[in-house]
């Protein structure tokens, strides 16, 4: 693979911090003097390492920097949009804080086809400001319109991975002129009551199905086996405690980062690393059940249900120390009312039962140069 250009020497910024000033300092201006009477929404939102809040300088090799969303009418995009792209690539300052606004195009190879590096060059820029109709942007990153309506179906929510949703509802709104993502955004903060209680049963089932094979497998020998399945399980914790914090789980480059803000993490992660780094089953299951009994007592603490005893316990006639998670999942199952909801298995949403990123990225929207993608429920 080609060796991308070299980072321009400009202090690093935050991308969301150099959008902000590409939309203040050149955007709105331009957009002001060349289409006064224009209604748009400004934002950054979407893919992108910033959006989450994650991005450093390690960023800024491809497809990082000044970069914004536009969204027009669909009428307007139909008339103006191509202009509005000239103009921009004629008229935006060669770089913002020292880092170019012009993306050089460059074919690293068949999976990803164009990725841009920042490069100062004379003439119009390439530039990485996108100009969309808001409605068609959405169903491309979600797989259903949430401006056209109001409320998603269950399929809807179990369909659109977790991922999707923190790029519409992370990164930042500069100017919200349609007066529409706004609320777009508020709509789908958070999953709804009966669809959150539903993810949770099914996380927690998720434990049960596997917290006892750490010690079967080391019982037989595979102690390999035991510390993989251990790591599973502990994945499984930080994404329930994301779900039981109502915050949206990324994809695995950033799931740590993401359960490290959460109130939860300090008290938490010591168990969850002596799990990973214990060469002996004993400490392995010593470990994970200290975990098990923390994320009991914090969903206890929620009140969705009746208390359930959080302390370890043998798994049946064996001798093995689990939680029996199971029992987590059936409370909550019980206050599960919605019939649409009830009648299914449960497996939960997308994230729960697939974990292939290329196939995430494909599920609930349009993945580039694709056609829509057939949502599996």
């Amino acid at each position: 693979m080609p060796t991308p250009p070299p980072t321009p020497s400009a202090a690093f910024l935050p991308g969301l911090e150099l959008s902000r000033i590409l939309y203040e300092e050149a955007v709105r201006p331009i957009l002001a003097e060349a289409y006064p009477t224009l209604r748009y929404t400004a934002a950054r939102i979407g893919s992108g390492s910033e959006v989450l809040g994650f991005d450093t300088a390690r960023s800024a090799d491809h497809e990082w920097g000044p970069r914004l969303n536009l969204f027009l009418a669909a009428e307007d995009v139909a008339e103006h949009g191509d202009r509005i792209h000239r103009v921009l690539a004629d008229r935006l300052p060669k770089d913002v804080r020292g880092w170019p606004t012009h993306f050089r195009r460059r074919v690293d190879s068949v999976l990803d086809p164009v990725s841009g590096h920042m490069e100062l060059v004379d003439g119009p820029v390439d530039h990485r400001v996108s100009v969309d109709p808001l409605g068609p942007w959405l169903v491309a990153q979600l797989g259903v319109d949430a401006l056209a309506t109001t409320e998603l179906t269950v399929y809807d929510w179990l369909s659109i991975p977790q991922q999707r949703l923190a790029e519409v509802t992370g990164g930042a709104v500069f100017h919200d002129g349609l007066g529409t993502l706004e609320a777009v955004r508020r709509r789908l903060a958070w999953y709804p009551d009966q669809v959150w209680r539903h993810l949770l049963a099914c996380q927690w089932q998720r434990l049960s199905q596997e917290e006892a094979f750490v010690g079967r497998c080391a019982e037989v020998g595979d102690d390999l086996g035991s510390a993989v399945v251990a790591a599973r399980l502990v994945r499984d914790l930080m994404r329930l405690c994301l779900l039981l914090s109502r915050t949206y789980a990324p994809y695995s480059k950033w799931l740590g980062s993401t359960f490290a803000r959460l109130p939860v993490a300090a008290d938490l992660t010591p168990s969850l690393r002596g799990a990973l780094a214990a060469t002996e089953y004993a400490d392995r299951e010593r470990h994970l059940c200290d975990a098990y009994e923390k994320v009991a007592t914090l969903q206890n603490a929620f009140g969705l249900t009746d208390p359930v005893d959080p302390t370890r316990r043998r798994y049946h006639n064996r001798p093995f120390l689990v939680l029996h998670a199971e029992r987590f999942a059936q409370a909550l199952n019980r206050t599960v009312t919605d019939p649409e909801l009830r009648s299914r298995p449960l497996i939960g949403g997308v994230d729960q039962w697939v974990d292939s990123t290329d196939f995430l990225g494909l599920v609930g929207g349009q993945d580039a140069g694709s056609k829509p993608f057939d949502r599996p429920l």
